[in-house]
């Protein structure tokens, strides 16, 4: 007789015939499928065109790779170098490429229809000071209760603000209403020179 009480536990797997992954980087010592290439030595010197197994045992005699620089010409263009020091160099290159690159953000300054002077003053700072860092600056200002009877007094302190910063930005989206608040883009200049 069967135990009913026994349950029977089927674990689906995902099938391991998923294609392999592909190596995008420049093929290298016997991954260089041609029947003749155009070489180049380790010290930069035009050696002609070999064919790869002759190129492979330079490479060896050499300490380094045989890596293929232009796969597209007629013949393939390969080089005598160390790989792994070519690697190293390549992905520093990209790593400074991305450090130079500028990330824009956006800084939000928030205000209220009733701010006052000495408030507006500080938040004005802060608005120069993003701008200046090349930052734009989303101006958020925000109507609670009764206030939204008066959105003539919160579309003109945001023309105020953008009257102020005109030296120091453009507005890219004029004030328009969302839900309670009101909302106004200003970016930076562009770099002169």
């Amino acid at each position: 007789m069967q135990d009913n009480n026994q349950r029977t536990i089927i674990i689906a797997r995902r099938p391991h015939n998923a294609p392999p992954q592909r190596d995008t980087g420049p093929r290298v010592n016997d991954k260089i499928r041609s029947t003749e290439i155009r070489l180049i030595g380790a010290d930069g010197e035009n050696v002609g065109v070999v064919t790869p197994a002759r190129a492979m045992d330079m490479a060896e005699e050499a300490g380094l790779d045989l890596v293929e620089i232009s796969p597209n010409a007629n013949p393939p263009v390969c080089k005598i170098m160390d790989f792994g020091k070519f690697k190293y160099e390549q992905q520093k290159r990209e790593s400074e490429a991305r450090k130079k690159q500028k990330i824009i953000e956006i800084k939000e300054v928030k205000f209220r229809p009733n701010t006052d002077t000495n408030d507006y003053d500080v938040k004005m700072r802060n608005v120069f000071k993003f701008l200046e860092n090349g930052d734009k600056v989303k101006v958020t200002l925000r109507f609670r209760g009764r206030e939204m009877a008066h959105q003539n007094l919160g579309r003109e302190l945001l023309e105020r603000v953008a009257e102020d910063t005109k030296e120091h930005g453009k507005v890219e989206n004029f004030p328009k209403m969302e839900g309670r608040q009101m909302v106004m883009l200003i970016g930076p200049l562009p770099q002169k020179g």
